[in-house]
């Protein structure tokens, strides 16, 4: 059997303070990775990934990496959904490098990630600030489409985060499902059955400020009677000169969970609210 054809992208972007405003410095896209940048007025700098390939499949590769200079800001979001499809053999892998210096901010709000069963898919997301850098930082999950009449029932996915400020490591995780995925995302520990599931984690010293608003958007069912799934919760922690408030949100589809996921993205995103591009 001949070999299949895969997709590799990568692409690069560095921005940089320059006449009161952050400006595109450098821009490189390589394969099926993309990058726009939409007219704005002031900041942030936004931009745009596209993998333009239309999903990812087994081994298949997409590489992003963005660096935020001092004192600048950039948004980063997604034309439209990654989906991830069933897998004949080998995975795939998808990388993120950001880096932000001295006084920057980045927010970092791709658009959901669609899992199809069987599926095998892994991320990893690798953060280093300045000491004095924030950022904002989603990933959102879902394994299905309920509308659609899909769900994942077989796959596996891994998703690693390491996120480091002056060096330091403030904060790491890992969550792997698979090889039997709805069985796993049923269990209490897991999602307890939800299909919808995103985490936000939000560096900045202005974190633990937003910590009870982030919980009222949060908490509780999103309508009058109790959508099956919808759950979630905030904390907050100190972190050297800065803070850490990291976010759950669980729910049964993906409408329900961006009902609560727009609203906190805009709490937490501050004056730059949600991408143009979201929309419920």
């Amino acid at each position: 059997m001949p070999a299949a054809q895969r997709v590799a992208g990568l692409g690069r972007l560095l921005c940089g303070k320059s006449d009161d405003r952050t400006r595109l410095r450098r821009l490189y896209q390589d394969g099926s990775a993309k990058i726009r940048l939409p007219a704005v007025q002031g900041d942030p700098l936004e931009a745009v990934l596209i993998n333009t390939a239309g999903g990812l499949t087994g081994g298949d590769r997409l590489g992003w990496t963005i660096e935020v200079g001092a004192d600048a800001s950039a948004s980063i979001t997604t034309q439209a959904c990654e989906k991830v499809y069933r897998a004949a053999a080998d995975r795939a892998e998808t990388s993120v490098g950001l880096r932000v210096g001295p006084g920057g901010r980045i927010a970092w709000l791709p658009q959901e990630t669609i899992v199809f069963d069987r599926a095998a898919f892994a991320r990893t997301l690798d953060v280093d600030l300045a000491e004095d850098a924030e950022a904002l930082v989603l990933e959102a999950t879902l394994f299905g489409r309920l509308a659609m009449g899909e769900r994942t029932v077989q796959g596996s996915f891994h998703d690693r985060w390491r996120v480091r400020q002056g060096g330091a490591l403030i904060h790491a995780e890992d969550f792997r499902v698979g090889p039997d995925i709805a069985a796993m995302l049923r269990r209490p520990a897991a999602t307890g059955g939800a299909l919808a599931v995103a985490t936000l984690l939000l560096v900045s010293p202005q974190a633990e400020s937003l910590l009870e608003p982030a919980r009222a958007i949060i908490g509780g069912p999103v309508d009058s009677a109790p959508v099956v799934g919808d759950w979630g919760g905030a904390s907050f922690w100190s972190v050297g000169r800065s803070g850490k408030l990291l976010a759950r949100l669980c729910a049964g589809d993906g409408y329900q969970l961006r009902k609560r996921l727009v609203p906190l993205v805009e709490l937490l995103n501050g004056r730059a609210g949600l991408p143009k591009l979201w929309s419920l």
